[in-house]
């Protein structure tokens, strides 16, 4: 019995090193954020054994539960840097897959049709707005900035010259003639357990019956959080803290191993008594 609770001991240790080492190699992963690894003791008993000569048989991976407090906000200075002040998520839509998205990473861009994204083919969802910035659908829709903004007394177009974010969540393209034109608001999502959405890469979430599903909203406004324009949010990974845990969890590997070492050397001598 006590080969098979060191062999779970051992499991469980690497897995918990296995996500100690995730956390570390995304330390400066652009809004990702940091798990931990929980586990509960196995008992094993009937209605007819004695409670005071129970013996365990060992632990399980109970979960491994993601954090998601906030991290460091980095200044970048690109009005396409956005970081959330709260505990909303940005949308995003996969061109391809059509599949929605969540994310802390605001490192946004423009592709050559005007859209805003994150490089990867998955558009930032805004709220349309009309002229004076007011919100006309709660149904996001893919943020996209017009090439021009009509025709000046020439007859050339008035091309785009800029963009601001504002901590509302407006999405302003100026253009050269000075006037200013508002896409939309930015689209926030937040969750009743974020701790139940599933990670699917390049900080991306996407809901899951844990989770619940997304209630959207505009920066600024309830649980949302306000945007910082012109920054991102780091990784939430601390270093020391993981290093710490990286010791604790190989000196666990190494208590099981050793506990195995020893339980073969009672069979040993268990053995060489009865021949």
């Amino acid at each position: 019995m006590s080969f098979y609770t060191s062999l779970n001991g051992l499991k469980n240790a690497q897995t918990d090193l296995g996500v100690i080492s995730q956390n570390i190699a995304n330390a400066e992963t652009t809004g990702f954020k940091k798990s931990r690894t929980e586990f509960a003791d196995i008992v094993v008993g009937s209605a007819f054994t004695n409670p005071k000569l129970v013996v365990g048989i060992g632990a399980a991976v109970e979960s491994i539960s993601q954090n998601f407090a906030l991290g460091p906000i980095e200044q970048t200075g690109s009005a396409l840097d956005l970081a959330i002040n709260g505990d909303g998520f940005f949308t995003t839509k996969n061109v391809v897959t059509q599949e929605t998205l969540y994310t802390r990473n605001g490192s946004l861009t423009v592709d050559g049709g005007g859209f805003i994204g994150d490089g990867s083919n998955n558009r930032l969802q805004v709220f349309p707005t009309d002229a004076a910035g007011a919100i006309t659908s709660q149904t996001p829709v893919d943020a996209q900035i017009p090439g021009s903004n009509g025709i000046d007394a020439n007859g050339n177009p008035i091309e785009f010259a800029g963009i601001t974010v504002g901590d509302d969540g407006a999405v302003t393209a100026s253009y050269a003639d000075g006037s200013n034109l508002i896409i939309g608001k930015v689209a926030l999502a937040s969750f009743i357990a974020p701790q139940g959405l599933k990670q699917i890469g390049s900080s991306n979430w996407i809901a899951s019956g844990l989770s619940g599903a997304a209630t959207y909203g505009q920066p600024s406004t309830g649980q949302y959080g306000s945007l910082l324009s012109g920054a991102l949010e780091r990784s939430n990974v601390d270093i020391a803290e993981e290093l710490v845990g990286l010791i604790t969890a190989q000196r666990n590997f190494q208590a099981n191993a050793k506990a195995i070492d020893t339980a073969t050397q009672i069979s040993q001598t268990v053995i060489q008594l009865r021949t």
